[in-house]
């Protein structure tokens, strides 16, 4: 898949949407399986599942892996005070990913502080949530990270939730 995609969530988080190149190509799919569950399926242009990804039960942490069912990695919020601070822990590697904390804007770090990834909502107030992600990458494919971006949205829906406020940012 490109190294720069954009794709987005459902209002319901339900469904399927469409994910682009930059010359606004459809490249894949991400299905989003249930308004009433967060997991969801990661699909090349030909409709096969590349990823997956969703909460265990009672779990605060993302998991990802592949269809066969072979773990890929797990994104699990961190605690920050002045700042959005997650960490994505895969069998190799452990990747941070954080954001000033109003800005719309993450960045992901390898294990020597480079960016692997940069990802960021390119949505007004009252829309679903849409992201644009540049993949720079070599150990990290685009489907992968797609999925790690969507759990991040999906444990700040959880979060928001749970505040109270029942937001959805």
């Amino acid at each position: 898949m490109e190294k720069c995609v954009y794709f987005n969530d459902n209002f319901f988080s339900s469904g399927k949407t469409d994910i682009y190149n930059e010359s606004q190509e459809r490249i894949g799919e991400i299905d989003l399986k249930s308004a009433f569950g967060s997991s969801l399926n990661v699909e090349n242009e030909r409709g096969e599942v590349v990823v997956e990804g969703s909460f265990p039960f009672f779990s605060g942490r993302w998991n990802i892996k592949q269809p066969d069912g072979t773990e890929l990695g797990e994104v699990k919020s961190s605690f920050s005070f002045f700042s959005k601070r997650y960490h994505y822990l895969t069998h190799d590697a452990t990747y941070e990913i954080e954001s000033p904390a109003f800005s719309k804007e993450y960045t992901i770090l390898n294990e020597n502080k480079s960016e692997a990834a940069t990802f960021k909502k390119v949505n007004g107030f009252f829309q679903s949530a849409a992201f644009e992600l540049r993949n720079y990458s070599d150990s990290l494919t685009t489907e992968e990270l797609i999925a790690v971006v969507m759990g991040v949205n999906a444990i700040e829906k959880r979060n928001s939730s749970n505040a109270g406020g029942g937001a959805v940012t």
